[in-house]
């Protein structure tokens, strides 16, 4: 991360306003650059953009290279002459996510708009996809994969007949030509994604805004990485994997928190090199300034729960990989901008593997509190080189957050902060900027001060996540000048004309 004092804002891109039914990556993507500049801010974190899978989260993806086409901006579509949309193209500018309507709707779109592009013969931006098809190596193996979804309604990859689960290196191009229009469509998809990403990413950089990306450590069961390289993952003779990965019981969860991802195979991965880290390292840096880590401590312990158990509690750690790792993706990649998601238990030795590289911890504010002056997520235990947070998207609001404490809980609170408790979003951001810590990231519903209706995430929850979004409505005509205001008092506005 750029040295000195900075300040961020955490918003994922479907919480955009707009009427497509999500945010995506046009205009309104731009007049939240343009809202960040104004505000002096030099960070917008974002949450994963990979094509969610279950429960639409960002962090279950079909894919740990490919983007979210949910994302992609039709209006812009429109403007190239690929799609028409009926009447006033909107699809819902409602304030939340209706997943769904949105994904059969937009779906629908984006494939008349591949059609249409398909059908409009050699051209210019014909030859800029071929392109794009010849110099992406993960591409075909998704679009085959997602072929192949459509073709089995849904189905993950292992309750396909074994001859798609199982794939043949001499059946893989006959295949390919087969299901070779849905193929297409799935690539045309991908290509619009990375285009208007790159787009975006170029007209913040040019406003002297950065973007912070988010890297699961774990891949979705259900993915073309598992699909593609069961070998990698600790998977038996049928490709089921033998255990799953989770936490043990935490802040979050009495039962610790299950999220059944498949394990690596780490002895595997070692033998290859590291390769297919390294080419994920690597496609993620193309796509953002600096990277956050999530579950850093598996890298170098996880916690394996034996397949087949409902909750995380039965479990233990396992060595992972460590310095070794991260020693290949240096010596291939150079420096690596990383942000580590250190939460939970963490041990000296995910300490010592972090500090090995000067990777930035996190520090989150609203687990500052309640537990004695030691707690290291309290501001005067803050070091500089750290990620202070008021909360993440797995916590509630910080409006939430307070109105659901004790009176005991908020009298802490209050006295350390040296507040009255009536304002408290106001309270925990101004202790964020504050902080020693040289990078300070606020989720924008705190800039906001919203209750705790516009919470990202309950993790354990199974319904309702991920569905938040903001209109413009809700932002004072003076708010830039508000921030701008604290984060020059703190020593954090960025000072670049804009």
């Amino acid at each position: 991360m750029q040295k000195g004092r900075s300040c961020g804002v955490l918003l994922h891109p479907t919480s955009l306003p707009g009427a497509e039914g999500c945010g995506t990556l046009g205009e309104n993507a731009r007049h939240f650059v343009d809202l960040l500049a104004a505000m002096g801010m030099s960070w917008w974190q974002v949450l994963p953009l990979n094509p969610p899978s279950c429960g639409n989260s960002p962090y279950s993806a079909f894919s740990a290279f490919a983007g979210n086409p949910l994302l992609i901006d039709l209006k812009s579509l429109e403007l190239e002459g690929d799609l028409v949309m009926p009447g006033d193209g909107k699809i819902s500018d409602a304030d939340r996510v209706d997943f769904g309507t949105l994904i059969p709707t937009k779906l629908g779109a984006l494939y008349c708009a591949a059609t249409a592009f398909f059908a409009s013969g050699r051209t210019d931006r014909m030859e800029e996809f071929w392109r794009f098809c010849d110099s992406t190596p993960w591409l075909h193996d998704y679009a085959l994969f997602m072929a192949l979804k459509k073709k089995y309604k849904g189905k993950s990859w292992h309750q396909w007949p074994a001859s798609a689960a199982f794939l043949r290196a001499d059946m893989y191009e006959k295949v390919s030509v087969e299901l070779g229009s849905e193929v297409g469509v799935q690539k045309y998809l991908q290509w619009q994604f990375f285009r208007q990403w790159g787009a975006l990413r170029s007209y913040a950089a040019a406003r002297g805004v950065a973007i912070i990306g988010d890297i699961p450590i774990f891949v979705a069961y259900d993915s073309a990485d598992v699909w593609r390289n069961r070998d990698l993952f600790l998977l038996d003779a049928h490709g089921r994997p033998t255990v799953v990965a989770g936490v043990p019981p935490d802040y979050f969860s009495e039962t610790g928190q299950l999220w059944g991802n498949p394990l690596y195979n780490w002895d595997a991965l070692e033998r290859g090199g590291y390769d297919w880290w390294i080419n994920r390292f690597r496609s993620m840096f193309s796509l953002f300034d600096c990277i956050r880590v999530d579950h850093f401590r598996g890298f170098e312990a996880a916690w394996h729960v034996p397949a087949g158990n409902r909750t995380a509690v039965r479990g233990s750690w396992v060595s992972g990989p460590g310095n070794r790792l991260f020693d290949a993706v240096a010596s291939a990649l150079g420096r690596l901008p990383i942000i580590a998601e250190d939460l939970g238990v963490i041990t000296s030795e995910v300490e010592e593997l972090r500090d090995n590289y000067a990777f930035p911890g996190m520090k989150i504010l609203q687990f500052a509190f309640g537990s004695g002056s030691d707690n290291i997520y309290l501001p005067h235990n803050h070091i500089r080189n750290c990620v202070v947070y008021t909360g993440t998207h797995d916590n509630d609001t910080t409006a939430g957050w307070y109105a659901a404490l004790n009176d005991h809980e908020r009298y802490a609170v209050n006295g350390y902060l040296g507040t009255n408790g009536s304002t408290p979003s106001d309270d925990l951001v101004r202790a964020a900027l504050m902080s020693v810590a040289d990078t300070a990231i606020i989720p924008f519903q705190d800039i906001l001060a919203l209750p705790s209706s516009a919470r990202m995430n309950v993790p354990g929850r199974a319904d309702g996540n991920w569905e938040w979004r903001f209109t413009w409505d809700l932002l004072g005509k003076d708010l830039h000048e508000q921030v701008r205001r604290k984060l020059e008092f703190y020593g954090r506005c960025r000072h670049q004309p804009v």
